[in-house]
């Protein structure tokens, strides 16, 4: 610490010239670097008027020496007494005459002396951010000049400690009564060089002398002499390099290297280690992928990380993957999809559950999956029609077999159903499409035809009435049932509406959003391997060979009508010739 700062013979001669031209005499001295500089004045009662306006002019004097500005010196200033009240704030002005006019309009507060409480706002608010304060990373230094002529009436030691450790840099300046243990415990260290006692308020422009002259040390960095590679910074007459993060400074005290964090070998990469600025990174070798650990690597399951485009199923195979279809289907050219079913014609009926238990966003999840069981048939009049029914508490056709030629028709009209909601009459359901859905009338083809019948009932719940007569009726008229449950479906009730066997005919989701996997089972299930029936093959009547073949069987027919009508005629001339002899 300084001693007091007596006036001997030169520095009284000194003092007869005004402060505010001691101190800014041919303006700014020097130019200094990037600074944020908060002035903590303390204006309690025991400083008097005169002595206040000798503050004033002190603050007046030493901006004047200062390089302000906005990439330069930010200047704040804050009044204290038993209260804190900011005068302006960091950022509030960037002109020197816009400072020195709101310090010549400040009124002292008058009261205590909470010198604790002042420090609290400096650290908190005055060096904020939102205050104007640059932000940390930029690294511009903070530094507070407190000015106080008494003992504070609060505690200061522990929060000039926490203002220190945030980085600012504290200057304590005292006058007359100041309490010399409180300056030592709020200045930085060393405290000699940071701690200043004057015995008046008439001395004070001798810390503005020398405070001025430790702002305007030489920036040895702005002279670009320094030969840094990354960062230079400044010291008192001096200056020192330093490299950015990941880098560590060379025997140069000058240049860089970039950290080898792979180098200590305690990485534990199973296969590469890669050394990066925040530290090791780990890499697989090709076809491979990082697991979750950070440091393993397991072989690349193309299917789930690309977007394969197989219909069916998706076979990683190293480097590469396959496509696969279900048995019974053909990888088509494109090595993605699989043929439809072509080979045979289905006559489909599609049983849906809209009771309330499966709820309007899943229902939407249940006609997307209808649709995609469409995908995959060959839908036009002479293939496989498709027919829909919705069934709550009561049985809606919502179009039937013969309505709709084309998939694109059919899945349109799927995506306009309307959720119906209420109970779930499964039996009632059943019956109607034995009753109704699979009629002439309805679209279904003449059983002569042999064109396999295949109804497909999709539940989510158990039913409220008996579903045993008409499941068992359902299958003596020969259609092939199939039974899709989902969530709270009840087994026993799927295997009774199913086809035998249950396992080939059964399929079960626990929840909608998984069950798209049951297509898989679906599409090997429905599609017909061979023909419509026993060998019996449905043409178009428009096609040559079926003309020509229609025609061969009507001569045929013809022939024999007539040869049994020539026997018949026979027959009734001799019942004539015997009426006539018994006359």
């Amino acid at each position: 610490m300084r001693g007091l700062l007596c006036g001997p013979l030169p520095m009284l001669l000194l003092l007869l010239q005004p402060w505010e031209t001691q101190l800014g005499l041919a303006g700014p001295r020097c130019h200094t670097g990037p600074l944020d500089l908060v002035f903590v004045i303390d204006s309690s009662r025991s400083v008097r008027p005169f002595e206040f306006e000798t503050m004033r002019h002190f603050l007046v004097g030493l901006l004047r020496g200062l390089n302000v500005g906005p990439n330069a010196t930010r200047v704040g200033v804050i009044q204290y007494s038993s209260q804190v009240q900011s005068v302006f704030p960091l950022g509030a002005f960037s002109r020197r005459e816009d400072m020195e006019r709101a310090i010549r309009a400040l009124v002292p507060l008058a009261q205590g002396t909470m010198t604790g409480l002042a420090i609290q706002y400096a650290m908190n608010v005055a060096f904020s951010v939102a205050e104007g304060a640059r932000p940390p990373e930029e690294r511009v230094p903070r530094v507070a000049v407190i000015v106080t002529d008494g003992r504070p009436q609060d505690r200061v030691a522990e929060v000039a400690a926490q203002a220190r450790a945030r980085g600012i840099e504290i200057y304590a300046v005292g006058v007359q009564r100041a309490d010399v243990g409180s300056l030592r415990a709020m200045a930085s260290p060393p405290l000699d060089e940071h701690v200043f006692l004057v015995e008046s308020f008439d001395l004070i422009q001798e810390f503005g002398l020398q405070f001025q002259d430790r702002l305007c040390a030489i920036n040895l960095c702005a002279e670009r002499t320094h030969g840094c590679e990354h960062h230079c910074v400044n010291s008192l007459g001096s200056y020192f390099c330093r490299c950015r993060a990941g880098f560590v400074l060379q025997q140069d005290q000058r240049s860089c290297r970039a950290i080898d964090h792979c180098g200590f070998r305690n990485h534990s990469c199973q296969h590469e280690c890669v050394s990066t600025l925040s530290g090791p990174r780990c890499r697989c070798r090709e076809g491979h992928d990082l697991l979750p650990d950070g440091r393993s690597c397991q072989v690349r399951d193309l299917c789930n990380g690309v977007d394969h485009g197989c219909e069916f199923q998706c076979v990683s195979e190293g480097f590469s993957y396959r496509c696969l279809c279900p048995e019974g289907r053909q990888l088509q050219p494109d090595g993605k999809s699989c043929n439809r079913c072509r080979e045979g014609h289905v006559d489909l009926v599609l049983l849906v559950d809209g009771s309330k238990s499966v709820r309007p966003q899943n229902f939407e999840l249940v006609k997307r999956f209808v649709n995609q069981i469409v995908d995959f048939l060959d839908v036009s009049p002479e293939g496989t029609r498709v027919g829909l029914v919705q069934f709550s508490s009561r049985v809606r056709t919502e179009f039937p077999l013969g309505r709709y030629g084309t998939a694109a028709e059919v899945k349109q009209a799927v995506l306009a159903v309307e959720y119906m909601e209420r109970g779930t009459m499964t039996g009632l359901a059943l019956r109607h499409m034995v009753e109704h859905s699979f009629s002439e009338v309805q679209g279904a083809r003449p059983r002569a035809l042999n064109v396999p019948r295949v109804g497909l009932v999709f539940t989510d719940g158990r039913s409220q009435d008996d579903i045993s007569v008409w499941a068992a009726r359902a299958k003596e008229e020969g259609i092939v049932m199939y039974a899709v449950g989902v969530g709270k479906a009840v087994e026993e009730e799927l295997r009774e509406i199913a086809s035998e066997p249950a396992e080939l005919h059964v399929s079960y989701s626990p929840d909608f959003s998984t069950m798209t996997h049951l297509l898989e089972n679906l599409k090997g299930s429905i599609c017909p391997e061979e023909g419509i029936g026993a060998g019996t093959e449905l043409r178009s009547l428009c096609e040559c060979e079926s003309l020509v073949e229609f025609q061969g069987r009507t001569l045929g027919a013809l022939e024999s009508l007539t040869q049994n009508l020539a026997q018949l005629t026979a027959r009734l001339e001799d019942l004539e010739n015997q009426l006539a002899n018994q006359k």
